[in-house]
């Protein structure tokens, strides 16, 4: 997504791009679903994406936070200020990334698949004026950048992602929003699709992550979460497992440009905490609006690099803090219980208002070819 945002972005402003993608078919059933929240929804009305992806998603209004004995301990705006009357996005990653790429092609990126550049010295990249390393979490520009980076370690969670039959559920569930429970293994989310299919995620606490995710199975999962009733009942009407990833975690990183190649998304920086789409799109149009108003690509880049660090150093350590939360042994559990009914709707909206707040602003025009080749490096 880091990738595809950035070549329309790059394109918009006039420069000439070239993405490689390692996957044959980037837009193929990999992943599962991706929530945008208003920013991310801001940022794809630059790109020119919005509508193609609000026709392809549902909207997502309220965000419910459940104990695992089934007590509400909160109900906030999803993805928003309670008044903003853009409302939260959920999408299937397969059809996110599908209107990127339609509207990069349409801008003129040429899309190269199943070929992956080994890094600035590559052939491939000889008369690139500059390489965008969107290579995700695992990125070998940030190697080629830094030697030293840090590498990603266990975060202590696996996500496993599915879709369940909503008119088998006999068990009363929420039949609306965004649904959070905190349970006894991790964290159970679910929500609601318009064709009455329920969307979830299992986030799976554990000291080791599992062996061969291939060997996920829902009887397995279930039994995991047997003691929520919600989410008990969602996984006895799951038709089979979708996704399953290792949740990884990422130091800072603090080389993140040169003068020629620069780290965007989760290759600099993996912020989780349900935005990580949204602030790769950002990355995408902001690194174009600061190339287009620099000196020269070097300028361009430290200046990207100054606008954007301190936004996601903030969301990566509330993400941090979120992680724990999901970790917590069943003391601290009893105690969320007695006090978030208290406190979360009262101070969720100061907490993030700040996130929802950006403006991606508006992509200058560009005379085409006036950076010569942009040349994006992507996983």
């Amino acid at each position: 997504m880091a990738g595809s945002a950035s070549a329309i972005a790059l394109a918009r402003i006039g420069s000439e791009v070239t993405v490689y993608e390692a996957r044959e078919d980037p837009a193929g059933p990999v992943g599962s679903y991706v929530s945008l929240a208003v920013n991310g929804l801001r940022t794809l009305g630059v790109l020119g994406c919005l509508e193609p992806v609000q026709r392809t998603g549902f909207p997502v209004a309220r965000q419910l936070m459940w104990s695992g004995r089934g007590k509400l301990l909160g109900d906030v705006a999803r993805g928003r200020r309670p008044q903003d009357a853009l409302h939260s996005i959920t999408v299937m990653r397969a059809d996110l990334v599908t209107a990127l790429r339609e509207e990069a092609l349409r801008y003129g990126a040429r899309i190269v698949t199943g070929q992956r550049l080994t890094g600035s010295t590559d052939p491939l990249a000889s008369d690139a004026d500059l390489i965008v390393g969107a290579d995700g979490i695992w990125s070998a520009t940030r190697r080629e950048l830094d030697p030293v980076a840090p590498q990603p370690t266990y975060a202590g969670i696996t996500h496993i992602s599915g879709i369940s039959d909503g008119a088998r559920i006999r068990t009363p569930i929420s039949r609306q929003g965004f649904n959070w429970i905190f349970a006894r293994n991790g964290v159970f989310i679910y929500l609601p699709a318009p064709d009455g299919s329920v969307w979830w995620t299992a986030q799976v606490a554990s000291a080791q992550p599992p062996a061969d995710l291939d060997t996920v199975r829902l009887d397995d999962l279930a039994e995991k979460f047997r003691t929520e009733k919600q989410a008990a009942a969602v996984l006895q009407a799951a038709t089979g497992v979708r996704a399953a990833n290792i949740g990884y975690v990422l130091a800072p990183v603090t080389r993140r440009h040169d003068g020629r190649t620069v780290l965007i998304g989760d290759a600099a920086h993996p912020v989780g905490a349900g935005q990580g789409a949204s602030m790769a799109m950002e990355d995408g149009v902001v690194l174009a609006a600061e190339l287009a108003a620099a000196d020269g690509i070097p300028a361009g880049l430290a200046a990207f690099d100054r606008q954007r660090q301190p936004r996601s150093g903030k969301l990566a350590r509330i993400e941090a803090a979120n992680r724990d939360a999901k970790t917590a042994g069943p003391i601290a559990g009893r105690m969320r219980e007695l006090i978030m009914p208290h406190v979360f709707n009262r101070f969720y909206e100061k907490a993030t208002g700040w996130l929802y707040d950006f403006d991606p602003g508006a992509l200058p025009a560009g005379i085409q070819g006036s950076r010569g080749v942009q040349q994006l490096f992507q996983r």
